[in-house]
């Protein structure tokens, strides 16, 4: 804990983080009990600014949480109209009939959205119930009691210095208490990482699993664009270097959402997750989309995979973790909004319950079992195995064994495979270069592909460049002395944001510089650094993207 004196302010939830489960969590305590005290924390610019989804949404868990949301003028219009899938090859597709697949990937009722102008829709009703919400505050500690139990957040420390030392604006920011704490950060949260840690909240779990989301949104010709049309792809260019797939989605106003996901479980160190999704946007039948559009958008996210052998304990002292905190995404249904929502919605039950009662500071217990053993956990307890299957027997086996396993889980309550591991963690599935051969990717040509800085500025990504470096390194030779040559640097290709390069220095040997400004918080480096060595952490609040409408 740090021994900076700090205002206190008291309240009784305290949330961190303005996404689905957070906002849906304090939408929910304020349903329940108007005389709460909550307050929402939000690291970005405003609402919205750091969301990233494709996003089709199965809307269960907005019926859940707020039943006439369609009135309420919820921006959810866009209907699913056709659903494709597709195996691609280098010039060619294949497309997978929808008749065999299991009722659950049907995506007839779910709606093409932004995530980010939802989630600021929910931010306009969780303030009209009372919820105070403060954006721009980055929370970069949790505050202990004397038990040991989590009692609040350290947020909004601003005007520290490179070196670390504060300078002539400095605000050492305040500690927000509370009776619980929810910790909604999304995929790899700081905060979260250091409950799971210091609680071991994942000691009975599997290893987590992610991949890296990339996203473009296109503005394309009116003769292209199909509106309500959701196309899935799996295959080229990905082939058998890498597991992962793609989405097309066409939303309104002519856009359409343009993603590729690349699981961080890949061997070879010198793939590059951004340079696979510029290649794919070159296959005809997604260029013959594009052709005559623009790109108006880009961004990047790490997508949590681990599914429901992977989620650690939710609830900890004096608090709980919700969304993709835990890891609540149906892999093969690539969806997560409707679990993070009923996460929130969950938890927010759990502590008007306990606070009703007279209790604060505990382990909210009945939260965690209803994590598992109500809908969420439903939804995530049918797919627990398609991912490892796929990593393990690859695209076409992998395939055909996952549908079969899901079906048997649907129709007999029991998967074919009981609950299968997932292994070693991406970190440690990346091998060593001498064993695979150097990739040499096609540059990009400007018009359907872009190199990396180009897209970034895309993303209206901005930090402060007198604050310290957020991206810290444990071990700063590691970079040059076992990186560089036993991994060939692999984070100079994994960042989809060109944060990390290896350069030569004055006296000709090799400097490994961080160039922070460009990162688009995916953390990614923190996820597949092969030896752990980089630890992302929060910059100080308004920093990062500012996505308008991903």
């Amino acid at each position: 804990m740090s021994e900076i004196e700090r205002e206190a302010m008291e309240y009784d939830v305290v949330i961190v983080g303005a996404g689905p489960a957070g906002l849906s969590a304090a939408i929910r305590l304020k349903q329940l009990d108007a005389d709460l005290q909550v307050v929402v924390l939000e690291k970005g610019s405003e609402v919205g600014a750091h969301i990233l989804s494709g996003a089709v949404l199965d809307p269960c868990g907005l019926d859940a949480l707020i039943p006439d949301w369609k009135e309420r003028g919820a921006p959810v219009t866009t209907e699913v109209t056709e659903d494709r899938f597709l195996v691609l090859g280098p010039e060619g597709q294949v497309k997978v009939p929808n008749w065999p697949m299991p009722p659950l990937m049907n995506n007839h009722g779910n709606y093409i959205v932004s995530m980010g102008n939802v989630c600021r829709w929910m931010a306009e009703q969780a303030e009209e119930l009372g919820v105070e919400i403060f954006p721009g505050m980055s929370c970069s500690e949790l505050v202990y009691g004397e038990d040991g139990a989590v009692k609040g957040v350290v947020a909004g420390e601003f005007g520290i210095e490179k070196d670390g030392t504060k300078g002539a604006g400095y605000e050492p920011g305040m500690e927000l208490h509370g009776k619980y704490v929810f910790l909604a950060e999304g995929v790899r949260g700081s905060l979260s990482k250091m409950a799971i840690a210091r609680y071991g909240l994942d000691a009975d779990s599997d290893v987590q699993k992610y991949g890296l989301g990339m996203k473009e949104i296109w503005e394309i010709p009116a003769e292209n664009h199909k509106l309500g049309q959701v196309t899935h792809s799996m295959g080229w260019p990905l082939g058998k270097n890498a597991g992962g797939g793609s989405f097309m989605y066409h939303a309104e106003n002519n856009q359409v959402y343009l993603g590729f996901v690349v699981h961080l479980n890949y061997a070879n160190p010198y793939i590059s997750p951004y340079q696979e999704f510029q290649r794919f946007k070159h296959h005809p039948e997604i260029k013959k989309v594009l052709e005559g559009g623009k790109r108006v958008a880009y961004g990047a996210r790490a997508i949590t995979e681990g599914g429901y052998q992977s989620m650690p304990k939710a609830c900890f002292p004096g608090g709980a973790m919700l969304g993709c905190s835990v890891g609540l995404v149906n892999v093969p249904r690539i969806k997560g909004n409707h679990n993070a929502m009923l996460s929130g919605k969950a938890a927010a039950e759990a502590a008007h319950a306990a606070i009703a009662a007279g209790r604060q500071g505990d382990e909210l217990t009945d939260y965690n079992a209803e994590l598992r053993d109500g809908p969420v956990g439903d939804d995530l307890k049918k797919v627990r195995n398609v991912k490892p299957l796929w990593s393990r027997y690859g695209l076409t086996a992998g395939l055909a064994l996952g549908g079969l396993d899901m079906w048997a889980a649907t129709l007999l309550k029991r998967p074919l495979f009981g609950t299968m591991k997932h292994g070693k963690t991406d970190a440690e599935a990346t091998e060593p270069a001498r064993r695979h051969k150097e990739i040499a990717y096609p540059k990009p040509d400007g018009k359907l592909s872009f190199d990396r800085l180009t897209n970034v500025s895309f993303s209206a990504t901005n930090h402060a460049e007198e604050q310290p470096v957020h991206l810290r390194l444990k071990d700063k030779d590691l970079p040059t002395h076992v990186h560089l040559p036993k991994f060939a640097g692999p984070s100079q290709r994994y960042c989809p944001a060109g944060v990390y390069e290896f350069v030569k220095a004055d006296d000709g040997s090799d400097k490994f510089q961080i160039n922070s400004q460009n990162c688009v918080h995916c953390k990614t480096c923190d996820i597949k650094d092969p030896l752990q060595n980089i630890v992302w952490t929060v910059p100080q609040g308004g920093d990062g993207p500012n996505y308008p409408n991903m």
